[in-house]
């Protein structure tokens, strides 16, 4: 089917094209980043109901209402983490680049993703972290709608981590406002519940058939941390997908380690009473 092969394309010359609007007509970083993150929620829930890859993973209309929820929360890690960060990306982010935009970006880009591969491994094998991060893996669903449900604090932690190492490291803002546009991207595509095929791309590029894999309730095939790249996931060996592999069922190897995802208080509270055994 001509969707299946075109959809993912489709997406990435959405995000080039907005970055390079972005870049070049100086366009309100904020504004334009809130729409584009919509536009690509919108463009992926109705590849959802196109071309789905598990109809029965599809959010019922209850769960749409609680995930909005945890969106909002979701939301509000992130913007208390730019707050955190914005005067260090003042101060230290040059507002011009050292080095040439086009070999900026991808640097920027590789640097980024170790650091977010890294806090999103700490996150599965840190004891008191998992408290935090479990909370994402509640749902026995994975789709574009359950993308924001996470722990506020661990939102926090992971997108203060990764603004915090690419201006430490002198990144100028275009660079960091570039790559957050395809960060964006990948974080709702992964999760999305489409049947795409991305062939060799998948030793890349993170994506769906990969990231299901990631909320397998099998443990042992569950790796693929990188959200983005998929070459940190392979460096490190962390990458358990061949073509055709799925998880016979995704969500936490022990339900009742965490409460369900409408209890949104008692998830977020559960973090505190200590490291999960």
């Amino acid at each position: 089917m001509l969707l299946r092969r075109v959809a993912y394309p489709v997406l990435l010359l959405a995000t080039v094209a907005t970055a390079v609007a972005v870049l070049s007509w100086d366009l309100d970083r904020a504004l334009t980043t809130t729409v584009f993150q919509y536009g690509v929620i919108g463009y992926l829930v109705l590849l959802e109901r196109l071309i789905p890859y598990d109809r029965s993973w599809h959010p019922s209309r209850v769960e749409w209402g609680w995930y909005g929820v945890y969106y909002v929360l979701t939301v509000l890690g992130s913007v208390t983490a730019q707050f955190l960060v914005v005067a260090l990306v003042g101060v230290l982010s040059p507002a011009r680049p050292g080095l040439p935009l086009a070999a900026e970006i991808p640097l920027a880009l590789l640097v980024g993703s170790l650091v977010s591969y890294s806090v999103h491994r700490l996150g599965h094998t840190n004891r008191w972290l998992w408290r935090l991060h479990g909370v994402h893996h509640v749902p026995e669903k994975v789709n574009v709608a359950n993308n924001g449900v996470n722990h506020v604090v661990d939102v926090l932690l992971a997108q203060t981590g990764v603004q915090l190492a690419l201006s430490l490291l002198g990144f100028s803002q275009d660079a960091v406002a570039a790559v957050g546009l395809f960060v964006i991207t990948q974080g709702y595509f992964i999760h999305a519940n489409i049947d795409v095929r991305l062939g060799r791309l998948n030793h890349i590029l993170a994506g769906p058939e990969q990231h299901r894999l990631h909320h397998s309730t099998d443990l042992s095939e569950a790796g693929h941390y990188g959200s983005d790249l998929a070459v940190w996931d392979r460096i490190f060996g962390s990458y358990t997908w061949h073509p055709d592999r799925k998880p016979r069922a995704v969500g936490l190897s022990d339900p009742e380690s965490f409460p369900r995802t409408e209890a949104v208080l008692a998830s977020h509270v559960q973090a505190w009473r200590g490291p999960a055994s």
